[in-house]
């Protein structure tokens, strides 16, 4: 690891018996805080309850949360761009959630939308989200990225356009997910687009995505792939970081700077 980050302390690692999550280590996790001698200094405390969860990761099975390190690089962010609304797609046991939604909130932002697919894991989310005292903040919606995005849009809860967007969620579904926001005009000029993952598994197809030019992606649309807006310009960069394994992996970070003429 580098410099900036050696007094860094990893998770254990994610693997276990060949499975990276949903062996029972989330209900761990549930038993653990609620069983923590410190419980009631966590209750209204985003920062206590993270605290709890990298611990239970560092002392009894790795969790596949974004961590403090890639966490810091989009809490800065947060409090840099002061989003009213930020939608999450792929929320696991909710630490992300938390960490955001605090930093939202702390911003003077209004919401946090956390799309989380396997039940489970939401009601795990959901549970954390209120010992932090965030239930206010933060909302956890069951289904996948697309389900989510769609519910959200239709009921108005995602108003006029994204602030901030962040993709954690199953790695193909990135760059349709985002297509689709696009589609129902969640994007505009100033929408921060935050992806996780781009080293470790890596996800070549959706940085290709926000890399290309407007002509570029008319060109393929033209050729008959599957489109969002291709006339939404962005500015895009690669941002190293390091997973809580202490493995290197990086985000992708972009911006809407606006629509082709």
């Amino acid at each position: 690891m580098a410099a900036a980050a050696s007094e860094y302390k990893p998770y254990k690692p994610w693997e276990v018996d060949g499975k990276f999550f949903g062996d029972g280590r989330e209900a761990a996790l549930l038993d653990y805080v609620y069983n923590h001698p410190e419980l009631d200094q966590m209750r209204g405390n985003p920062a206590k309850v993270c605290e709890a969860i990298d611990a239970f990761a560092r002392s009894h099975t790795g969790l596949i949360n974004i961590g403090q390190l890639k966490g810091a690089i989009v809490t800065e962010l947060i409090a840099k761009h002061r989003p009213a609304v930020m939608l999450e797609l792929g929320g696991y046991i909710g630490y992300s959630a938390i960490l955001f939604g605090g930093a939202l909130k702390q911003a003077g932002g209004s919401r946090f939308f956390s799309v989380e697919m396997n039940p489970l894991f939401a009601a795990v989310a959901a549970s954390l989200i209120d010992l932090a005292g965030l239930r206010d903040t933060v909302r956890v919606v069951v289904g996948s990225g697309a389900e989510g995005i769609q519910r959200l849009h239709d009921e108005g809860s995602l108003g006029t356009q994204l602030d901030v967007a962040f993709f954690d969620h199953h790695k193909p579904s990135y760059t349709k997910d985002l297509k689709l926001c696009e589609r129902l005009g969640l994007i505009g000029k100033g929408t921060v687009l935050v992806a996780d993952n781009m080293i470790l598994p890596g996800n070549p197809e959706y940085a290709a995505y926000v890399r290309a030019s407007v002509a570029d992606k008319l060109q393929k649309a033209a050729g008959g792939e599957e489109t969002g807006n291709p006339n939404l310009e962005y500015v895009s960069r690669f941002v190293p970081s390091y997973e809580p394994s202490g493995e290197q992996d990086a985000l992708e970070i972009t911006e809407c700077t606006g629509i082709a003429a």
